[in-house]
């Protein structure tokens, strides 16, 4: 698996000058997000867990963003001093890297790729430079690349029209040793000085992906991407047994312990009537997931032989009221950058792994904490924020689609 990846955000978004003044392209609002938080969740559903943000054009804007909306993100900025070019932008982020093998992508385009069949085939192949091809038809502004029948890169062909072909798709694994190696300027373009000129000579390999493709860059594009990337309000009757409810659990489904943990099954309290609740959710929901950070295992307040012991406690009473918990989940860490711990989505791709059947997108998390919500968010889950420990929470919120009292409330309106 790849876990690292570098984004190019250095762009000014000449194109968009009219339409989105004095920002960096990436930060360009979309469904009133920067393209850049769909970019970035986007690679988390693929495993990417580290991130190196190559920046230029107003990169203290990114900066800000990155610090003040994702604060648990594990990530580093590479800042060019003048333009360097994409090859010159990727070289400098290369020297940031830990991974042998990096993601590289733009900030400006979502390319859903489909990460592990990418980095799977990169691996097998020994590669040097993979590309995610994008098959399309009737375009002028990328350039074409030709693979042979084993998928290695014969030939680039830019600046013509095509009815049809691939294109360089601007996702790629790249061998960051090899990369290195080589003896570039600081200032260098990555398709025409690395590409174009060393495929011949390098295991350079394309692989074709179908899936869903924009470049905000393009004027049509960015007026697309703002209905296609739209979230759909939450409508309560929508939901039906395909769908899939996340959970918190402190304060959510047992009475949450102020200012401290649940140590021992005995601390353990149901909210009023909980256990019986489940047994109409389980009508409603496919899925029944439970998500919860628990640090007390982490700073060693606690073992994790006791946390499996209220677990079961949890389970038993639901399951003796009808109900059923399909999977329960937490993180014990207490670094805050963990993946898994919450507002990462991490727990949420782990269910999805071990259920192929969960669709993220008919999907709710209910929670009592921000941080409940912007795991909603980050993994592209519907938010619903109970006030059980936090009454004066108000609707409208980035982070919330709807609010209700409780867990029973919320049943209720199903």
């Amino acid at each position: 698996m790849i876990k690292e990846a570098i984004i190019l955000a250095g762009g000014l978004g000449t194109r968009l000058r009219e339409t989105v003044p004095d920002l960096p392209k990436c930060m360009a609002p979309v469904a009133e997000r920067p393209f850049l938080f769909y970019v970035i969740n986007y690679l988390r559903t693929q495993g990417i867990e580290k991130f190196i943000f190559s920046l230029g054009y107003k990169h203290e804007v990114i900066e800000e963003y990155l610090a003040s909306q994702f604060a648990t993100l594990s990530y580093s900025c590479v800042i060019e001093n003048e333009p360097l070019g994409t090859g010159g932008a990727i070289l400098l982020a290369c020297k940031k890297a830990v991974e042998k093998n990096v993601l590289v992508a733009n900030g400006d385009t979502l390319f859903k790729i489909n990460g592990d069949k990418l980095f799977s085939f990169h691996g097998q192949q020994g590669s040097h430079c993979t590309l995610a091809l994008k098959p399309m038809k009737d375009f002028d502004r990328y350039g074409v690349v030709e693979t042979d029948e084993n998928n290695i890169i014969r030939s680039f062909k830019e600046k013509q029209f095509y009815q049809q072909g691939f294109i360089n798709g601007g996702i790629y694994i790249l061998n960051t040793q090899s990369f290195l190696s080589e003896d570039f300027p600081e200032k260098f373009s990555f398709e025409k000085d690395y590409l174009e000129k060393l495929y011949a000579q390098r295991k350079f390999f394309g692989i074709t992906d179908d899936g869903y493709f924009i470049d905000i860059g393009i004027p049509e594009d960015y007026n697309r991407a703002q209905k296609e990337l739209t979230h759909p309000p939450l409508d309560l009757k929508s939901i039906n047994e395909n769908w899939t409810l996340f959970l918190d659990r402190d304060g959510v489904i047992n009475v949450d312990k102020d200012g401290s943990y649940i140590f021992t099954p005995d601390e353990f309290f149901f909210m009023d009537g909980a256990p019986e609740l489940f047994k109409k959710l389980t009508s409603h929901f496919k899925y029944i997931v439970v998500v919860t950070n628990q640090r007390g295992v982490g700073r060693g307040l606690m073992t994790e032989d006791s946390l499996r012991s209220i677990h079961h406690k949890m389970n038993e009473g639901v399951n003796g009221a009808g109900g059923k918990i399909t999977g329960i989940y937490y993180c014990t860490a207490d670094d805050r950058l963990n993946p898994d711990r919450k507002p990462n989505p991490g727990m949420a791709f782990r269910a999805k792994a071990d259920f192929p059947g969960i669709d993220l997108s008919r999907s709710v998390i209910v929670g009592n904490n921000v941080s409940d919500m912007r795991f909603g968010r980050n993994a592209g889950i519907y938010t619903v924020f109970v006030r059980t420990t936090t009454k004066n929470m108000q609707l409208p919120h980035p982070d919330i689609d709807m609010i209700f009292d409780s867990l029973a409330d919320f049943a209720k309106a199903l």
